[in-house]
Formats: C-alpha cells, structure tokens, sequence
C-alpha cells in the first residue's frame, strides 16, 4: 500500500511518519522532493537556492517525481510505502504560487508519474493560529518565506483537491497530541 502524507510545513508528517515507521518496521519511507539521488539535489535546488522562475520550479518538482516514482514507488508496490508528500503538494503549490491550472497540473503530473497515484492520502490541516506559533522565529527554506498566507491558501488547495481525487484519504487534526494522532494512523492503516 502506497501512502502519502500530505499538508503543508510544520503540521507533523515527518514526526507522525518516523513513529509509525516504529509500529510498520517493514515500511519503505521516502519523500518529494529528495528520495532519490536525483531527487536530493533537485531538492537543494528548489529548497536551498530558491531563486529560479517558478515555472522551473514547476517542471523540477516534476522531474523529481518522475524520477521518485520510476525508480522507488513502482519497484516497491509490494511493500507498504510511506511518502512525506507526492503529487498532491506538488499541484496545490503550483497552483497557489504560479495559477497555473489544476486539470493542467493533474495532466502534468498523471505524465510524470505514469498515472501512478499514491492507494491513500493521510492530509495533516492546521489553523492559521496555530501555524503561525509553530513558525514562530523559525528560518524557513525558500518555499516557507512565502508566508503564512500563502501556506494557508495552499493548505485550502489541497483540501478541495483531495474531495475530487476519488483516492480514499483522511483529514487529521495537525493540533491534536503527537499520541493521539499516531494511534488514530495506526488504526486508519490497519483498516486496509
């Protein structure tokens, strides 16, 4: 089972993916971008740099994905598959940033990925507030400096998106205890 965790920064996905990796020792865990090596420095690229149009930025995301799904996911069906973001971040965040259209993102994406999309979405949703406090002083890479608005208009971006995928997924309360929200993933996991 392919999984994705989604949301935007600071709301948990890698803190929740590192103590369920513990629960499913057997769990292959990625991310987007950086899974692969290709990935890694598509990733210093995007979130270290952080000065290229963002229509580049756009097509590296892609190329990343590409590259992540041909040769980590596909191989790797057979296992369970934890991934810190896939192509649902990658389409809420183009959009938001550049307006570029979702079914032209979704199009985009069904290409780089070879209509190979994650079997569930766990989508970690924060209030404003609260993201605000996590943020606090924190330096934050390229992407993050767009602030907390931008974030939250990605965040809504993603909801609306996830409800027209027809991928099963869940909402979860990025504020409820770091316990509480790792037994509540247990369960959903277990359900299939």
């Amino acid at each position: 089972m392919y999984i994705a965790f989604e949301g935007i920064d600071t709301v948990g996905k890698s803190t929740q993916i590192e103590r369920l990796a513990k629960h499913f020792p057997d769990v292959l865990v990625t991310r987007e971008p950086g899974g692969t090596e290709l990935g890694k420095k598509i990733r210093t690229i995007l979130l270290e740099e952080g000065n290229i149009s963002a229509r580049s930025e756009i097509l590296l995301f892609l190329a990343d994905r590409a590259e992540h799904t041909e040769t980590l996911i596909r191989p790797n069906l057979e296992r369970m598959i934890f991934s810190d973001r896939s192509f649902l971040s990658g389409i809420a965040y183009a959009h938001v940033h550049e307006g570029v259209a979702v079914d032209i993102l979704l199009q985009l994406n069904r290409f780089a990925t070879d209509n190979l999309f994650p079997d569930r979405i766990i989508l970690f949703t924060i209030d404003e507030g609260s993201l605000r406090s996590r943020l606090g002083g924190k330096t934050g890479d390229a992407i993050e400096m767009r602030g907390i608005r931008y974030m939250m208009e990605v965040q809504k971006t993603m909801e609306e998106l996830v409800d027209l995928l027809g991928i099963e997924y869940i909402l979860v309360d990025a504020t409820a205890p770091v316990d509480t929200i790792t037994r509540q993933l247990i369960d959903y996991i277990n359900q299939g």
